[in-house]
């Protein structure tokens, strides 16, 4: 196993499982890890067919919202972030991806450095069919301070509530990271 791989594999067996399908992912990305060193993404759109995305959501822990742009690509509101660069470290595409799309420097004051989340997701949109599996990292906004998302990326972007009573379509995984990251913000209040 190559030391970029090894280094994911070290993440994901240092997540904490949600839920049973978390644990699933969990499962299935290290056994992906365990048998290729090809899971970057190489050439666009989707080679290899699985690759590895880190998700930077911009959660204000105080007002307990969550920021999501509307994704060119997919169609969906969605959390910033993108595809880990050839043997970049996952925290290093999340400061990365928080400086390119939000043009802010990543504060992970709110639950710490590690990713809280991990998802396997079929792609769908202009780009779709592949598989991205991916670390949601977790940074620090304010709902009362005005962001810009790179347009090249995204249409519009709003706040939504994590207590919200529906969301518009977002990524078949935000409702259970919603959760998840409720309680540790809940925790993180102790």
């Amino acid at each position: 196993m190559e030391a970029a791989t090894a280094a994911v594999a070290e993440i994901v067996r240092d997540l904490t499982p949600g839920d049973d399908l978390e644990r699933e992912h969990i499962d299935r990305t290290l056994r992906w890890l365990a048998e290729s060193d090809d899971i970057f993404r190489r050439i666009k759109p989707a080679t290899p067919p699985r690759h590895l995305v880190s998700y930077v959501v911009l959660v204000d822990p105080d007002e307990r919202a969550v920021l999501l742009g509307l994704h060119r690509k997919a169609g969906l509101w969605l959390p910033t972030g993108g595809h880990v660069d050839p043997g970049e470290h996952p925290l290093a595409t999340a400061r990365r991806e928080t400086l390119e799309e939000i043009g802010i420097e990543a504060d992970f004051g709110v639950i710490g450095t590690d990713p809280l989340f991990l998802t396997i997701t079929t792609t769908i949109g202009i780009d779709g069919g592949h598989e991205d599996v991916s670390l949601w990292y977790v940074i620090r906004g304010d709902r009362h301070r005005e962001y810009t998302l790179d347009p090249g990326e995204f249409t519009d972007h709003r706040w939504f509530a994590l207590s919200a009573a529906a969301l518009p379509a977002t990524d078949p995984h935000f409702e259970r990271f919603r959760t998840k990251i409720t309680a540790a913000l809940v925790s993180a209040d102790r």
